[in-house]
């Protein structure tokens, strides 16, 4: 998957499955935005990481629960180099069920995981130059195909981005694609919790690789322009079970 000459803006680049996706871009031959809100040692390590490969990498710092931030993203990046690609794969991810959740803790994920997504996207898409081919990758949860009572937040907001990714691609179609991938046990949680609990009932009974995460955004950006409006699950089955 050659992705010479493109340039392909990530939200949340910075560290965890962000950085792996921003190293597989430069990976295939591109160049990357790394967005970041707060992780600027680790956006710069990336950059670092990214420029050994031989390609560019920009910074560009922006808090996605400021609706002006998140609205002036795409003009600041169109301003470092021609956008040929969007991947919106920041998010927040809280333990809240049905009782713990508050409207600030709501509006919250709502924000950063859905609506700063439409916005990216809707402007990427007025931003586009119309020969381009023009990719929006949004990175999605199994959670989101069957969603459940614990985290609620957090698995409305992604059941939420993936209506948006089926809609956006008949609405940016044929000028861009749409498309999403659903994870599932990609890594451990931040928060130290590395239980096998997780993965040992699906049936691939593991974590994931992300170099497996890896391929996938490559071929949505890269691969064949008839799919569109797709989600792919990255989780082992574990949507099934």
């Amino acid at each position: 998957m050659n992705l010479a000459g493109k340039t392909v803006l990530i939200t949340g680049g910075a560290h965890r499955v962000g950085k792996a996706l921003a190293l597989a871009v430069a990976q295939s031959g591109g160049d990357v935005i790394i967005h970041y809100g707060r992780s600027t040692s680790q956006a710069r390590e990336t950059q670092a990481e990214i420029e050994n490969l031989g390609q560019a990498a920009y910074l560009l710092q922006a808090d996605l629960s400021d609706p002006e931030q998140v609205q002036e993203l795409i003009g600041r990046a169109i301003q470092i180099a021609t956008l040929d690609a969007l991947v919106n794969n920041a998010a927040i991810f809280e333990s809240l069920d049905w009782e713990d959740t508050d409207l600030e803790s709501w509006n919250r994920h709502m924000m950063i995981n859905l609506t700063a997504p439409f916005l990216l996207s809707q402007a990427f898409a007025k931003a586009i130059a119309p020969q381009k081919d023009g990719r929006i990758v949004n990175i999605l949860d199994w959670r989101a195909l069957r969603p459940g009572a614990d985290h609620l937040p957090y698995t409305i907001s992604k059941a939420g981005l993936a209506a948006l990714t089926q809609s956006l691609a008949q609405a940016l179609g044929p000028k861009i694609t749409v498309n999403g991938i659903a994870l599932g046990a990609i890594l451990p949680p931040s928060d130290g919790g590395t239980s096998d609990e997780i993965v040992r009932n699906i049936p691939a009974q593991r974590w994931a690789d992300l170099d497996e995460v890896q391929q996938t955004l490559l071929f949505l950006l890269a691969g064949p322009r008839y799919i569109t409006g797709e989600i792919i699950h990255v989780d082992g089955g574990r949507q099934l079970v």
